[in-house]
Order: C-alpha cells, then structure tokens, then sequence
C-alpha cells in the first residue's frame, strides 16, 4: 500500500508541475468553466469535437491544487480521441474509484487509477472531479459554469 500512495504522490505532482494540454485551444467548438467554490479551483476545458462525437483534441486552462490540476491533466490524455460515449464511460468509472463506488477493478482506468486514494478523503473528491464535470457541460454545450456543488 505504501508503494501505491508514493506513486500517487509522485504521479499527482508530475502533472501539477507539467501538465499536459494546459493551453488554451483555437479551434475549439465547445468549452466550458469549472469553478469549486469550497477552494477556488478554476478551469476552463476547450473541445474541439468531430462532427461524430469524436473528441478530436482537447485542452484546459485554470488554476486548482495538485489534485485537481493533475486530474485534469489526465483526464485530457484519457479522453482526446474518445467519442462522448467513451468520455461518458470514463468519467463514470473515475467518479466510481475516487467515491469509493468501484467494484475495486480500477486497472480499465489505466493511469487514472492512482486517484483511488482520494476516496479516503472526501472533501478531495470535489477537486478530482471538477475537470469531469466540466468536460461533461463542455459535451452537453451547457453555458452555465459547472460546479462541484
């Protein structure tokens, strides 16, 4: 168990310090804003969405602690080149782990699956999930701002 919170850490930091497709996207056809108001994290996900619901490239600006900016760090690596329905799956199965509702198969979620340990804290739910949620309005084309609340 010690080796799995050392590579959580690890991994959780890499991402906060160098995140992937932190950018805002030029050809974006959607985005959305994400907002936790207990913390203040705050993003904004651009999609740039073929027209067969094929997330063709996806990036996220923003600030949040290192859960939540690593969170959407992976999230876009996981999801660009997904259709919606395969981004739905994902962000159904990440929100199982990290709520401590899985069936303890994590290993579908690859990479993701290092957020299991947020289950043991609660309040840190919320910042692991605000990205999804925000790449979920982000698909659905709602414009108010998606919130963990």
């Amino acid at each position: 168990m010690a080796d799995l919170r050392e590579l959580y850490q690890e991994v959780i930091l890499e991402h906060s310090k160098a995140p992937r497709n932190f950018r805002e996207l030029a050809a974006a056809n959607r985005k959305a804003e994400g907002y936790n108001p207990l913390c203040g994290d705050h993003f904004t996900v651009y999609l740039d969405v073929e027209e067969d619901g094929r997330i063709r490239d996806i990036a996220f600006q923003g600030s949040g602690c290192a859960i939540s900016k690593a969170s959407a760090s992976m999230m876009t690596q996981s999801v660009k080149g997904k259709t919606r329905e395969e981004a739905e799956k994902i962000f159904d199965r990440f929100h199982k782990l990290v709520t401590g509702q899985g069936n303890g198969n994590s290993s579908e979620l690859g990479k993701l699956s290092v957020f299991s340990g947020v289950s043991e804290f609660p309040v840190r739910v919320k910042c692991a999930t605000l990205a999804w949620h925000t790449l979920r309005a982000a698909l659905e084309g709602t414009l108010e701002t998606a919130s963990t609340e």
